[in-house]
């Protein structure tokens, strides 16, 4: 009986040992077949997505009469004019209007306080590069003033809730300079917000937080959540630099221009936040309809739950004719690629439906160029791990949240136009905040991991983690293949009589050696990617001298790692290097794939098939004179377009033409992704440099 138990075991044992053994002794043609699956994964996306809908029944979107009316469009458009009023008086503006809302909050019943808070400028340093308290330094001005910025805050507190739970609305808005569109945007929340405040339904309270913007949208509305969670003890902690740059401005004779200093003293909370919305009114291009446009990327690749995106769509759309619009690359709707292959699709799926009716497989040219124009723009910014709008803040602390940019079909100066549009941004503020209100929980039914190919379309992550595996999946093999190769490879033997005469080190001294190569390589990529900190304390240098400084020094430190490497030992096998590097190259793909999964995606676009294709160019290959040409260019090819610079080059060219590539703008891009703490450039600097500069060492080796 025992035998016979054992049988099989021994039979599945020996199947998954011979299958292993075919993929590690065909692991040239299982890469070829992976990436190229992988890339077809990707442009199938689009095709592949699905329809947006409501997963928590609790939201009901829609379900109830929006109660916004005209008489709330004439309140704001009164509001309007108390703000130009006040903004054009002389030395007014920055106080005027901060006291001017506040007003507006205590009218409707609102309990209302100013958070004032210090602009900082966010600074490079490597040991806090995940802190969330990052290196900054307090701007002053020519005075020697430290700027400080107020934002008003008013609560309201719901009749039907235990204050617990609460919805906030953000519109930033410069106070030194009110623009109109801003005035728009203070004018529809403040109209929403009388609204809530009479309104018997509420079962959360509602905070509105009018952002003084003039240093930053982010940066105001960051400030107020640090200070919302993790609140000051000390007594003098609302109190403290009461003595503001504009305020040093105005008339000390004029008892008015000064602030309430008690308003300062109570940070007033509600309850722990279901959603933030951040709303924009924006004067852009005119259109056939009112627009909106969705932005909900946050840091490393965070996005809301997807079904707080979905009832503004389902609103939007299907309530109030509203024209909903997400990120797009318009280089990408122009692409005479994505016309033909959209064409092809488009005939292969008119194919199967003759064949089968059953099979709904219908592919429309045009949505399958928007869509792939929609993915590449969703995985572009999710990839570049920076916030797309102020909504950025909130995510950082586990709140959904999205920023809403509203704009007219007219001219904002259009007073008919602009009412009627009120009127609807109205309706649809109200549907989306009545549908948080009804929830019991958290937003957590629907996806917090996806890819946006249209408003009403998304890729979950259980298909487009399908590609990414597709790329990974070829790395073990070929390390297995590479090293198994060279196992085999023994040196000659002598008799005990006589020395060996080969000074090569054998196949696992050759291997210690590569990895030793791989850690110093490494190693010199981590001192590279601190010294953009020592760099920027260069006084009066502009992007393009630091990044020749950033590339100098970086090339003078290769000097003394190829040095240390030869008292190491030579490396005498590229396979063995190359079985390490790729190693390398998974270990760190997958780590970030945990960080932002965008991420690692791209990246394995560009550094997978360079690092399984990459062989020496002076070695001969056992192939025709043709095919040994075309591998040779591909790996030239490659190596170019896998280098971070040129793949950033390549990529402005696409956006904003090839006039506008500068030598600094790599630099620009690096210093934009370390001071938002992105973990992009962790790996473009730790994961992505280092592995390409190896397959450059394989590429040239003798």
């Amino acid at each position: 009986m025992e035998e016979e138990q054992k049988l099989p075991q021994a039979r599945k044992s020996r199947l998954i040992f011979r299958l292993v053994s075919f993929l590690v002794s065909h692991s040239a043609f299982v890469s070829v077949i992976c990436c190229v699956a992988g890339f077809v994964a990707l442009f199938l996306l689009p095709v592949l997505a699905k329809n947006t809908y409501v997963s928590e029944n609790a939201l009901m979107p829609g379900s109830a009469n929006p109660t916004f009316s005209h008489q709330d469009v004439l309140e704001a458009n009164i509001f309007i004019k108390d703000i130009y009023e006040k903004r054009s008086l002389e030395n007014g503006s920055g106080m005027e209007i901060a006291r001017l809302i506040r007003k507006r909050m205590e009218d409707v019943g609102a309990e209302v306080y100013y958070h004032k808070f210090q602009f900082h400028n966010i600074q490079f340093h490597p040991l806090r590069f995940f802190s969330s308290t990052p290196q900054t330094v307090a701007e002053k001005n020519s005075s020697g003033c430290t700027l400080n910025g107020v934002s008003p805050v008013g609560i309201i507190r719901a009749p039907r809730g235990d204050g617990k739970e609460s919805i906030v609305l953000v519109t930033p808005y410069n106070s030194e300079n009110v623009k109109l569109n801003e005035a728009l945007s203070l004018a529809l929340a403040y109209s929403v917000f009388s609204l809530l405040s009479r309104v018997v339904w509420l079962a959360k309270d509602i905070v509105w937080l009018a952002a003084d913007s003039r240093y930053g949208e982010y940066t105001s509305v960051a400030s107020w959540l640090k200070d919302y969670y993790n609140p000051f003890f000390s007594s003098d902690s609302g109190k403290f630099g009461i003595d503001m740059c504009f305020e040093k401005k105005e008339n000390h004779g004029d008892d008015k221009t000064s602030f309430d200093c008690s308003a300062y003293d109570d940070f007033r909370r509600a309850g722990t936040m279901a959603a933030a919305l951040v709303l924009k009114v924006m004067d852009q291009e005119r259109s056939e309809r009112d627009r909106i446009d969705i932005y909900a990327e946050a840091s490393n690749g965070q996005m809301p739950n997807l079904d707080l995106i979905n009832i503004v769509h389902y609103l939007a759309v299907h309530r109030q004719g509203l024209h909903v619009k997400v990120g797009t690359f318009g280089f990408l709707l122009n692409s005479a690629l994505l016309k033909h292959l959209g064409e092809t699709l488009q005939r292969l799926s008119r194919l199967v439906q003759s064949l089968n009716p059953g099979w709904k497989l219908g592919v429309k040219s045009a949505d399958f160029i928007e869509g792939t124009a929609t993915l590449a723009s969703s995985m572009y910014y999710q990839a570049l791990g920076v916030p797309t709008g102020p909504h950025g803040a909130f995510r950082d602390f586990q709140i959904d949240a999205i920023t809403m940019e509203l704009s007219p079909r007219t001219s904002l100066t259009n007073e008919n136009g602009v009412s009627s549009f009120l009127l609807r941004s109205g309706r649809l503020v109200e549907g989306v905040v009545r549908s948080v209100n009804n929830l019991l929980e958290k937003f957590h039914q629907s996806f917090f991991l996806y890819f946006l190919t249209a408003p009403n379309k998304f890729v979950s992550v259980g298909v487009y983690m399908i590609a990414f595996a597709l790329f990974v999946a070829p790395l073990p093999i070929v390390v297995a293949a590479l090293f198994s190769s060279t196992a085999s490879t023994k040196p000659s033997t002598t008799t005990s009589n006589t020395k060996p005469t080969n000074s090569k080190p054998s196949g696992s001294w050759n291997w210690l050696h590569s990895a030793k190569l791989v850690f110093l390589v490494h190693l010199w990529a981590l001192i590279i990617s601190s010294l953009p900190y020592f760099i920027s304390q260069i006084p009066r240098t502009d992007s393009t001298k630091r990044m020749l400084t950033w590339s100098l020094s970086s090339l003078l430190l290769l000097y003394p790692l190829t040095r240390f490497t030869n008292l190491f030992g030579e490396v005498h096998r590229w396979e063995v290097l190359k079985s390490v590097m790729i190693a390398a190259a998974s270990i760190g793909l997958s780590l970030m794939s945990i960080i932002n999964f965008a991420t690692a995606q791209v990246g394995s676009m560009l550094l997978v098939p360079l690092c399984l294709m990459v062989r020496p160019l002076k070695k001969p290959m056992q192939a025709s004179l043709f095919l040994s040409v075309l591998l040779k260019f591909l790996n030239i090819l490659l190596a170019v377009v896998a280098f971070p610079p040129a793949s950033l080059a390549i990529l402005k060219a696409f956006l904003h033409g090839f006039e506008s590539i500068n030598i600094g703008d790599f630099w620009e891009w690096a210093e934009f992704l370390w001071a938002w703490s992105s973990a992009t450039y962790l790996y473009v600097t730790l994961v992505h440099l280092p592995c390409w500069y190896l397959c450059v060492h394989i590429l040239l080796h003798n």
